[in-house]
């Protein structure tokens, strides 16, 4: 029997689609529109090369949907690498430079020599519903990231003191920041108004906060050039800030409720350390049946090695602990 391997990486407007057959010899390297009948014509032609097709992706939904539901429609099997595991993966193979084709040869290479990869099921509506809220909240998460650290690198052009004062993930500063940026507007004000000021806005240890902000004040008297403009990016950075906050709010909620709703919420959620959030992630990436692992051990490989805490709250290196949390997480001798 002639076996083959198809890997897509997927895109917003194209696919890449690179063919590998048993010996890992490429038999199709071909960029394709994300649109219905360009994608049929790619399929009867990796189809055309093959006894046995095995698709693989990195993405359970969004950009590849339409192709996905194309294969199923087909009777086709896939398979699902996580885009971790796949990045992972990429760093053993030769070339430099990301493009498209390196990235479908590293999907469909994996799919060739792995066997603990899980065969997507679009009927899952469940599982494809958390791939793709947790993967969007990755997004955010990345997102507010990077608008944190805008917001941090404008302030400390303009004040330094109230910059390194305040914790700019937190609610309470971002709410001061959006209301009062320079370091006169806050003299003015004092402790006890900037108090009051913010206890009505819902602020948690109002008072705590005020002082901090007041007393940064205090140590800069001097205006930088360019004040009131920065004040102004200060001022709309922390809107921002603040929107993510809420979005990533928003989509938390939206997790937990689709993952209490899972059969497996309930087994999961009684294990120490696993909370809705951590417990979807583990769903949208394993699946819902794992009878698709043989052990415990191929979960734990599956799963990668993990970083094992330390007291002092560092990381240590990756251990092989993984299998043995496997067998007591399924009760295995």
């Amino acid at each position: 029997m002639n076996r083959i391997w198809a890997g897509i990486d997927s895109g917003k407007t194209h696919h890449h689609c690179l063919v590998l057959d048993e010996r890992g010899e490429r038999l199709l390297s071909r960029r394709v529109a994300n649109d219905e009948p360009d994608l049929l014509k790619l399929v009867d032609a990796v189809l055309a090369l093959g006894d046995q097709v095995t698709w693989a992706v990195d993405m359970a939904g969004g950009e590849p949907a339409l192709l996905l539901a194309l294969l199923v429609n087909h009777g086709q099997e896939v398979l699902y690498i996580p885009g971790r595991v796949a990045n992972r993966a990429s760093d053993g193979y030769r070339g430099e430079g990301k493009t498209d084709a390196r990235d479908a040869l590293v999907i469909a290479d994996q799919a060739r020599l792995r066997r603990d990869l899980q065969s997507l099921r679009p009927s899952d509506e469940a599982i494809i519903e958390l791939r793709l809220l947790t993967n969007r909240r990755a997004d955010l998460v990345r997102d507010r990231t990077r608008a944190v650290n805008r917001l941090r690198s404008t302030l400390t052009g303009m004040f330094r003191a109230l910059e390194r004062a305040l914790v700019l993930t937190n609610d309470g500063p971002l709410v001061l920041l959006v209301g009062y940026q320079t370091p006169a507007a806050l003299r003015r004000l004092g402790v006890a108004r900037l108090t009051r000021w913010l206890h009505t806005r819902g602020v948690r240890g109002p008072d705590g906060l005020a002082k901090k902000a007041v007393e940064a004040a205090e140590r800069q008297h001097t205006a930088v050039p360019g004040e009131a403009v920065i004040a102004q990016l200060v001022r709309t950075l922390g809107q921002g800030v603040q929107a993510l906050n809420e979005k990533v709010a928003e989509i938390d909620r939206l997790i937990e409720a689709r993952f209490r709703a899972h059969e497996l919420a309930e087994v999961l959620a009684g294990m120490p350390g696993i909370g809705p959030l951590l417990g979807a992630e583990f769903l949208a990436v394993i699946g819902s049946d794992l009878a698709d692992f043989a052990s415990p051990d191929a979960l734990a490989a599956f799963a990668g090695p993990a970083r094992a805490a330390r007291g002092n709250g560092r990381s240590s290196p990756p251990t092989a602990q993984g299998s043995d949390a496997g067998r007591r997480w399924t009760g295995s001798p």
